[in-house]
């Protein structure tokens, strides 16, 4: 069954561009003009991505990301012009799952899709491994959900990839190249930055006071890792 993406630009051109290429790629395409129009097909159609301008008429994209965050974990690849304030087009505080800079090149785009597509149908952890508990946090790989002292603690899907991480690796030291290359999974064109500001969101999260971490610490110079402690 064909992969449903929905398109979100205000740019006729590159509407049209984009929808004649994602389609020769086989994928269906659903498509929305302003961010009121993308809420609604987004509620009343089943998406397996969305393709998200910045800049839009009536509700901007990091409005509609925060919008489709409140009730679903579709991945979302933010499209924004170049220039723009890099941890606000990552969607830290939103839940975005990457972003392209305008122009872009069409095949990093379509080599995009596929990488986060293929991340959201990655197979389920076996059963004796899908709940992991570490003090009074307990992760569902499964469900990728968490709770902490028995609240529901709601992260971005890249939060929850780096946590994953962490989790199953307690006590390893992980430089911001790799985590790079292991959760964003592709040839990755930002920076160091990322891993940086990912982490912070991360341990506002799940950390009761972030100077005093009790699950994610700073190797100075080297990157970070998991508490190795019960």
């Amino acid at each position: 069954m064909a992969k449903r993406i929905l398109l979100v630009d205000d740019e006729p051109l590159i509407i049209k561009g984009l929808r004649f290429t994602l389609e020769q790629e086989g994928y269906e395409i659903l498509t929305a003009a302003d961010g009121e129009e993308a809420l609604q097909v987004f509620r009343d159609e089943p998406v397996d991505l969305v393709l998200l301008d910045v800049m839009l008429p009536k509700l901007d994209g990091i409005q509609v990301c925060q919008r489709i965050r409140e009730t679903s974990n579709v991945p979302i690849l933010m499209l924004t012009a170049k220039g723009e304030d890099m941890d606000k087009i990552l969607g830290l505080e939103y839940g975005a799952d990457d972003y392209m800079t305008k122009p872009f090149n069409i095949l990093e785009v379509k080599a995009r899709i596929k990488t986060v597509l293929r991340r959201a149908a990655q197979p389920a952890a076996s059963e004796e491994k899908k709940i992991i508990r570490v003090h009074d946090m307990e992760v569902n790989i499964v469900n990728r959900s968490v709770t902490l002292g028995g609240k529901e603690v709601r992260l971005t899907a890249k939060e929850f990839d780096l946590l994953q991480l962490f989790i199953t690796n307690r006590g390893k030291v992980f430089s911001r190249e790799t985590m790079l290359e292991t959760v964003w999974k592709y040839d990755y064109m930002g920076d160091a930055r990322t891993v940086d500001v990912h982490i912070r969101r991360l341990r506002e999260k799940i950390e009761r006071n972030t100077a005093q971490p009790e699950f994610i610490f700073t190797k100075w110079g080297v990157g970070y890792y998991f508490t190795d402690k019960d």
